[in-house]
């Protein structure tokens, strides 16, 4: 029997509302929307307190943010990334005109694998861009020991991995520059969003002046900009959010303790430990499934979640290389990227969000334990 209500791979972790209008109440007042207004400072100050970070600047949405980072770099030529996260990390190059370079990624937690990624280098190789998939951290130090030695510029995609840490430190704090996403779809979100992570002023500056048309000065413009200011709105929802994300968090985790749980001795399904050292977010819920030992494809499954009105995902399915933008202009080799090509026939991602209701993860298990070979 199908159900009524749908439950849908994420829902937005939300603050009261009666708080959110008081601060509305407030932007109705001073009738500043955006251009750095009282909410974007605090919100920043406050944001970089909480993410334990030096410089942070805040951006209309992740993509703008990581289209302005390879700017603020002034990245060329070719770089070196995932073909396993969501597209726009691969669309943020092609804006800028730099040809993406995919290597493979590892067996442990699908992250981009540092040693395929030095095999790729090339004299037109100017950066690497790793990404932490589903807010599980990549090899950061390794990552930073092959930039130096190369030369190159290291930018950290972090949009799925915010507030992670490991052995206490944020993973923001490595690289060159790391990007945030604040998207409705995220662990902490400010309906769209999303930042970057600099260490030092004179960067932050560059990235303040670039996000905002170039301007230096009211009537000077230093450089061709762009228009990605985060505005007043988003800011005031951020700062409510930080209230409330470490709840959001902990009740991500319950949930995914409660799949462990449930799901921990069906034949050909498996999914992540937790990272040693890591402070998780939680953020995701990946599965794989082994047909052969499961007795039904990825695919028959998601279908079969769908027919009960719960709809999982496939992240990240089909990977980018995958894409007709990119397969027809690139020449990656599936035999080139023979994990990714696994991994992502293979992956399913199970509904996860702050108020994901118990009796519905159990009836998502059982569901998918009831299928066995049926």
């Amino acid at each position: 029997m199908d159900r009524v209500m749908p439950i849908y791979v994420t829902q937005p972790g939300m603050p009261p509302m009666e708080e959110f209008t008081a601060l509305l109440k407030q932007i109705w007042e001073s009738k500043i929307l955006t251009n750095n207004g009282p909410f974007h400072q605090q919100f920043e100050k406050e944001l970089a307190d909480y993410l334990g970070v030096k410089y942070i600047s805040l951006f209309a949405n992740g993509t703008l943010a990581l289209i302005t980072a390879l700017q603020t770099l002034r990245i060329t030529g070719e770089v070196i990334t995932t073909p396993y996260s969501f597209v726009a990390t691969t669309h943020a190059l092609w804006w800028n005109n730099i040809k993406p370079v995919f290597a493979d990624i590892e067996s442990d937690y699908f992250n981009l694998d540092p040693e395929k990624v030095e095999a790729a280098i090339t004299p037109q190789t100017t950066a690497i861009l790793p990404v932490h998939v589903y807010g599980n951290p990549c090899k950061m130090e390794r990552f930073q020991k092959i930039a130096k030695t190369h030369n190159l510029k290291l930018i950290f995609d972090a949009a799925q991995a915010f507030g992670v840490k490991i052995n206490e430190n944020s993973v923001l704090n490595f690289g060159d520059l790391s990007i945030l996403s604040f998207h409705a779809t995220k662990v902490f979100n400010t309906f769209e969003g999303g930042a970057i992570v600099c260490h030092d002023q004179k960067m932050k500056e560059r990235i303040d002046l670039l996000k905002n048309f170039g301007y230096a000065g009211e009537t000077t413009v230093i450089e061709p900009g762009i228009n990605a200011k985060m505005n007043e709105i988003q800011a005031a929802f951020g700062l409510l959010q930080l209230k409330h994300v470490d709840q959001f968090v902990a009740q991500r985790k319950t949930i995914t303790e409660l799949y462990r749980t449930q799901l921990i001795d069906v034949p050909g399904i498996s999914f992540f430990k937790d990272m040693p050292g890591v402070d998780q977010n939680y953020s995701y819920f990946p599965i794989l499934i082994d047909a052969g030992a499961y007795g039904k494809t990825r695919d028959e499954v998601y279908n079969l979640l769908k027919q009960h009105n719960i709809y999982a995902r496939r992240y990240f399915y089909p990977l980018i290389t995958q894409f007709p933008t990119y397969k027809e202009i690139l020449t990656a080799n599936p035999k080139d990227l023979p994990f990714a090509e696994k991994i992502t026939e293979q992956v399913l991602c199970l509904p996860i969000y702050p108020n994901l209701a118990k009796d519905e993860v159990i009836l998502i298990c059982e569901l998918i334990r009831n299928n066995v070979r049926s």
